[in-house]
């Protein structure tokens, strides 16, 4: 009975690895268009491209990616803590990965409004002067750097759950497929801002 239900649970493990990574597949090619995109209208107005990214704020974006990456590193822990079966530590590693989920939202929220203030945002009167490239380059980082902030939120978001199954057990050494899938999709958020971060702040 016992090597019946260890192979049941060993195939809803695969089943909901497969499903995740179909589901990520699909992410690659959401965002995949969109660098695409970008590669496409950087070769045709690569001067525009150059000018409008001095309006980036290098530290901040630079802050940012340690911030990402530091919360991918956090995220791994709790994986590997509740393997070990210490959920009180998973569940303390799941808290920080939020932490710094949120630090990372709240300084992009900075940035934007460095730009919106100075009158950078789309179908502004200042954008609309500028040439046809710089239109372009902002309308492609509020796009995708907003669409990724959503991305980053809606992690948090599954990642309170997380905490939540954690605590109350439903999320054990033994069945831990959920969490593990949180964390691959929590990967994948910081794989494209390592992207994100060169094509728009250290544009050359």
């Amino acid at each position: 009975m016992e090597k019946i239900l260890n192979k049941e649970n060993h195939i809803d493990y695969k089943g909901k690895k497969i499903g995740m990574w179909f589901f990520l597949f699909t992410e690659i090619l959401f965002f995949g268009a969109m660098f695409l995109l970008y590669s496409v209208f950087r070769y045709r107005y690569p001067r525009d491209f150059h000018h409008a990214a001095m309006e980036e704020n290098i530290v901040l974006g630079s802050i940012n990616t340690a911030v990402l990456l530091t919360s991918s590193f956090t995220m791994a822990l709790s994986i590997t803590a509740m393997k070990k079966g210490n959920n009180k530590l998973s569940s303390k590693l799941q808290g920080m990965t939020i932490l710094l989920g949120i630090v990372f939202l709240v300084i992009k929220y900075f940035e934007w409004n460095a730009k919106i203030v100075k009158g950078i945002y789309p179908n502004s009167a200042v954008l609309l002067e500028m040439g046809k490239g710089e239109i372009l380059f902002f309308g492609l980082y509020y796009v995708m750097t907003g669409l990724h902030a959503l991305h980053v939120f809606i992690g948090i978001t599954v990642i309170f759950f997380m905490i939540f199954f954690t605590l109350r057990r439903r999320i054990t050494k033994e069945n831990f497929a959920r969490l593990e899938n949180t964390g691959l999709c929590w990967h994948f958020v910081d794989i494209v801002w390592i992207y994100l971060f060169p094509l728009f702040y250290l544009i050359t």
